[in-house]
């Protein structure tokens, strides 16, 4: 008889489904709107993260270009022919033909050296500018998307406190719902802010190599310039590197073998006299 009303109140038992989705049903339109900002975040962090990392992916193939096809041009406006019309590389090049081409409008009024390493610098600064371009989002999303789950956390809290006021006791059934709630707003707060943290040190650190690859360039560039085509960087190809490696390798050799030469000497004989 025991066992038979056990039974029978077990299953007279109300069966709750606890889940993601009952979690955010039970929340309503608050923890909905909460996790639409964080999907929005989330999906912004990674568009940028692949579009910038294939920007600067752009850049840096197009600099093995630079070094080697633009710099065998006899003059730096043949060899801005071998460059990519839409390339960095480009856009410093034609800045300096530009600005080289005003200073001759301008007399002895300004120093043709100041110009130019003016005119490079602005170009300098508007292609970081624009690689720089989509990264404050990143860090606005790894520094405000743990309180924007937080925020959903606090509301979960308060939606428990309340159900337990009014069922007078903190029976699992009515806790359950709204602290899942709040766990699961801070899981996704640090699911979205901890990707967009790395995205953005990782970008910046290949931002500023990018950075000192152009101001070498502008530097030659501007060398260039003024010594009319004089100075020029060592362009270094495929073959070049395999002959100084080569060369490399037998210099060791060749020391090690005029250090173990010795001379022999003639022992000459005192003459009697």
């Amino acid at each position: 008889m025991t066992f038979e009303l056990l039974a029978a109140a077990g299953s007279a038992a109300p069966q709750t489904s606890f889940g993601f989705m009952e979690a955010m049903e039970q929340g309503g339109i608050i923890a909905w709107s909460i996790f639409g900002v964080l999907v929005i975040m989330s999906v912004g962090s990674f568009y940028i993260l692949f579009t910038k990392l294939f920007e600067q992916n752009k850049i840096m193939n197009q600099y093995k270009g630079v070094r080697t096809s633009f710099w065998r041009a006899p003059t730096i406006k043949e060899g801005a022919t071998k460059l990519d019309k839409n390339s960095a590389w480009r856009q410093l090049v034609d800045d300096a033909n530009a600005a080289e081409a005003q200073h001759e409008k301008m007399g002895d009024s300004l120093e043709a050296h100041d110009w130019l390493h003016g005119s490079l610098a602005r170009s300098e600064a508007a292609i970081n500018s624009k690689l720089a371009g989509g990264l404050p989002f990143l860090a606005t999303v790894g520094a405000t998307a743990p309180f924007v789950g937080l925020l959903g956390t606090v509301i979960g809290i308060y939606r428990a406190l309340i159900n337990i006021g009014l069922a007078g006791s903190a029976s699992i059934d009515k806790v359950a719902g709204p602290v899942g709630e709040a766990l699961i707003m801070t899981a996704i707060g640090l699911l979205v802010a901890v990707p967009a943290v790395l995205a953005y040190n990782w970008l910046q650190a290949r931002n500023k190599k990018i950075a000192e690859m152009l101001s070498g360039f502008s530097t030659d560039l501007l060398a260039n310039i003024n010594s009319r085509g004089a100075v020029r960087p060592a362009v270094v190809t495929g073959t070049s590197t395999q002959q100084a490696a080569k060369a490399a390798a037998t210099a060791p050799a060749a020391s090690k073998t005029t250090s173990t030469t010795t001379t022999t000497t003639t022992p000459t004989t005192p003459t009697k006299r």
